[in-house]
This record gives C-alpha cells, sequence and structure tokens, in this order.
C-alpha cells in the first residue's frame, strides 16, 4: 500500500545510518518514491551517493544548498511527503523535535510537515532509559508521531540490552501500516496459512511445500488496514504480523476445529491454509524401525472448505486453487461445490510463482461468473487484491 507514495528518510548521526540504507532500498522495491534528508554528521557514517543511488533521488544534506530540486527546500518537501521517518533517530534528533528547535534542514522539516512522522530511535541503552529522553518520546507520541520501537542486543559501544534501532523490514512494515487506508476498520477476518503436519510417529510426518507467506500477507495487510484478524497458522518460519491474534495448529483436525470455532465471529474468511487432504490411519508412537517395506494406510481429512461453506451465512467465504494444470476449470468447480464466494486461483507450476516465492499471480473467479486477473506482484500487493475485492462483495451482501 505504500506504490507511489512520497517517503521522506531522515539520516542522522548513528552507527545505525548503514541500516537507512536497506530501508529505502526496501522502500523503493515496493514501489515508493523515497527521498533522503542527512545531517552533518550522518555524512560521516555514510555518503549521500549511497542514498543517491538507491532513491534515484537528490539527497538534501544542508539548508542552504543551492543544488537540490525544491524552491523553498524544508517546505515544498514537507508538503511533497506523505510520510517523514528519521533512522536512526539519535537522542539530538528527538530532543530536537519535541522541543520545536530547528537549527539545519532536517529538523526544519519536521516543523514543517503536513503528513505523518516517524522515529525509529537508536542509541546507548542508557541514554535512551534517561529521563530526558523518555520525556522527549513520550512528548512526540502526545503531539502524534509514531514511535517503532528499537530493538534489544549487542550495541556498537559493546554493551548489550535495548536500543538498537528496529530492523528495516519492522520500519517498512510499520511504515506501510501508518499509510494503509482503514477501510476495514470494524470487520472480523479469519485467515488461514501455511501447511499442516500429518504424524506418522514421533519423528516423521506427511506435510507440503507450503510456506505460509500469502496467508500471512493477507493477515498482515488486513490489520494494517483495520481489521481484527484472527491468523489460524500451521507451521512456518515466518514472525507474526503485528496486532494479528494468531492460533498455531499442526494438524489438519486442529486446524478444522480452530475454524469451526473462529468461523460464525468474523465477516470475511480466507482460506489460504494448504491442509492435508490425508490422514495416517495410525499414528505410532516413538519411532517407527526400519525393517521390511511399509504399507501406509491413509483416510481422508475433514474438508475445512467444504464445512465453512455449508455453515456460512452472511460471511464471505474465499478459498485457494493451486493448480498445476486446468486451472480455470478446477478452480471453478471448487468455486461451486464447496459454495465460496471467490476463489483466488494460482499455477503452482511455476518456479516464479509457486510455493516459497514472494510472488504471485492470481486469477479470482467469483460466484456471479466474473473474474479478475491480478497481475503478478509482490504478494504483499496480491494481498490488498484479495483484500479489496472480498471487502466490495461484503458490502453488496450488507
Amino acid at each position: 500500500m505504500i506504490k507511489g507514495k512520497h517517503i521522506v528518510v531522515g539520516v542522522t548521526g548513528g552507527i545505525a545510518a548503514y541500516k537507512a540504507a536497506m530501508l529505502v532500498s526496501l522502500l523503493k522495491k515496493k514501489g515508493a518514491d523515497v527521498h533522503v534528508c542527512m545531517t552533518a554528521n550522518a555524512c560521516r557514517f555514510i555518503t549521500p551517493l549511497t542514498f543517491e543511488t538507491l532513491s534515484a533521488n537528490r539527497v538534501v544534506t544542508d539548508t542552504f544548498s543551492r543544488e537540490t530540486p525544491y524552491e523553498v527546500e524544508h517546505v515544498a518537501l514537507a508538503k511533497l511527503a506523505d510520510l517523514i521517518v528519521i533512522a536512526p533517530a539519535t537522542a539530538n534528533i528527538i530532543a530536537k523535535a519535541a522541543n520545536g528547535i530547528a537549527d539545519d534542514f532536517l529538523s526544519t522539516l519536521l516543523l514543517a510537515a503536513r503528513g505523518k512522522v516517524m522515529f525509529a530511535p537508536a542509541m546507548n541503552t542508557a541514554m535512551l532509559h534517561h529521563a530526558a529522553v523518555q520525556r522527549n518520546m513520550m512528548q512526540l507520541r502526545e503531539d502524534g508521531c509514531l514511535m517503532v520501537a528499537p530493538g534489544s542486543g549487542m550495541l556498537a559501544c559493546g554493551d548489550t540490552g535495548d536500543g538498537r534501532m528496529a530492523e528495516p523490514q519492522e520500519i517498512c512494515e510499520a511504515i506501510e501500516a501508518a499509510l494503509a487506508p482503514k477501510d476495514l476498520e470494524g470487520i472480523r477476518l479469519m485467515v488461514t496459512a501455511g501447511p499442516t503436519r500429518e504424524r506418522l510417529d514421533d519423528v516423521r510426518y506427511l506435510s507440503n511445500r507450503s510456506t505460509g507467506k500469502m496467508g500471512y500477507a493477507i493477515a498482515r495487510a488486513a490489520v494494517n488496514r483495520g481489521a481484527h484478524v484472527t491468523l489460524i497458522s500451521g507451521p512456518t518460519a515466518l514472525e507474526a504480523p503485528a496486532g494479528v491474534e494468531v492460533r498455531s495448529v499442526e494438524s489438519a483436525q486442529q486446524m478444522y476445529t480452530a475454524c469451526m470455532e473462529v468461523f460464525p465471529q468474523v465477516d470475511i474468511a480466507v482460506k489460504a491454509a494448504a491442509v492435508a487432504d490425508y490422514t495416517p490411519a495410525s499414528y505410532q508412537p516413538g519411532k517407527i524401525k526400519k525393517g521390511e517395506d511399509m504399507k501406509l494406510s491413509l483416510v481422508r481429512t475433514q474438508d475445512i472448505l467444504q464445512n465453512l461453506g455449508a455453515k456460512k451465512q452472511k460471511q464471505i467465504l474465499v478459498g485457494f486453487a493451486a493448480e498445476a494444470a486446468d486451472l480455470e476449470q478446477n478452480a471453478l468447480a471448487k468455486l461451486q461445490r464447496k459454495h465460496l464466494d471467490m476463489i483466488a486461483a494460482n499455477d503452482i507450476s511455476r518456479a516464479d510463482i509457486g510455493f516459497g516465492s514472494d510472488e504471485n499471480l492470481v486469477t479470482l473467479f467469483f460466484a456471479d461468473g466474473t473474474k479478475k486477473v491480478l497481475q503478478k506482484a509482490e504478494k504483499e500487493q496480491i494481498a490488498d487484491g484479495i483484500l479489496d475485492e472480498a471487502l466490495h462483495l461484503l458490502q453488496r451482501k450488507a
């Protein structure tokens, strides 16, 4: 949701300035128009040329520079910015901003800001917890500024504690959340994600290649847009999106139970999980020893999506069809058989959009016979496209 947004990254004089380059790269990758302002001390840690190369825009380092493209630089850039993020935010810039001091380009820019302002503090642990710094951060929050809490770990000074600047990915996600439209406020969503594991014994299990990336992207996009989200997740290596209620499950039966419990309470359900169709007929405690050839007896699991379709009332129910052939035919059959409102079909035979990929391309088929293609894009963008259509369906049904 930041494609086409104008974001100003303010870089101050801290060792974490190198991470700001990674942040600029992430924002550009997501389609944002990024402008960078650097303090004089920031230029001692990393060069303006680095940011000019990554942002494809001139970097501003001096209030009185004649090389900038802005007529009244700090005012023009403040008008342009949808969001200004200070990363790293030292104790010095936090103090200036909290007290209205404007003695260089960046601090002057903050006073002229019309959009959202965000700080990613980075400093020594003792400095972070000093009463003056805490007071200044509280003042900025009261003024409506956003804070991305620092992390903990080894600091540049050798100390261990909190004060490390949040990772660029975390800051990027906070920016996406800040700029997302809140068109899902008051709406409750259930999202399923990831694979399931069907145990053979205490060591082995049957599973699939699902990583959960698509389901997690939908959950993150929905909570950013104001929804209350319950994510029912099979085993994945992904971090839970901030603000999402997560229910962790392992087996298809556990996912079925969780879905049946949550579904009556939601407005929209998106089933993106790859749930096992079969489970071993019996489970053996311990470890099955090698010996003669083993025959494995499997039984069908309960069809979660079909049961949800049979139970739905006013909910919008969205399914996924991961197909290697006959995409449209199989997706339409699943849409009708399981009483879905919409199904997102994707071609898993393509390595560039298959399991584990960061991108996807889906065709949405609707119960009224229409369809819409969401062209290849990062899964975050695909997630927003799916949510847009689910919201339209919910509004029409209301």
